[in-house]
């Protein structure tokens, strides 16, 4: 049991310095997931929404849960940016939101998903399979 756990570990470092966006800078070799929502231009005085982006991702070992599980964002349109490092698939969506579900992935990221929200308290999950109803499900507050 310990072999294949640092194995894994071992194998996920050793990918961690593999490959990269061009377009995206360098980070860390810490996965990304941030619960902040970050401006999407510098005015955020358009009529249309401040315009956010939150971060949220699956840990690499494919476990059925997002990093993290509590997500807020300020109302109007906000864009998700959903990573799954894994081989295992999987992909993020918004319960009540028409449009709010991204594309499953595995292995990398998904394409942005961008949405227009009210404030309120939503469930984001996984459509994939029965992960939903295994727990792969956060909160969402919108203020």
């Amino acid at each position: 049991m310990r072999r294949p756990l640092i194995a894994l570990v071992l194998a996920g470092a050793l990918f961690a310095g593999c490959g990269g966006d061009d377009d995206e800078p360098e980070t860390a070799a810490t996965p990304t997931a941030t619960a902040e929502s970050t401006p999407a231009d510098d005015g955020g005085s358009s009529s249309s929404g401040g315009g956010a982006t939150v971060s949220v991702a699956s840990p690499e070992s494919g476990a059925l849960e997002f990093d993290p599980t509590e997500l807020t964002a300020s109302a109007g349109e906000v864009t998700f940016d959903y990573s799954n490092p894994s081989g295992t698939p999987h992909a993020f969506a918004i319960d009540g939101v028409d449009g709010a579900e991204g594309e499953t992935v595995q292995g990398g990221d998904a394409p942005p998903l961008t949405v227009t929200l009210e404030p309120g308290e939503y469930e984001f999950y996984c459509p994939v399979g029965g992960h939903r109803a295994a727990g792969m499900v956060g909160t969402l507050t919108v203020e």
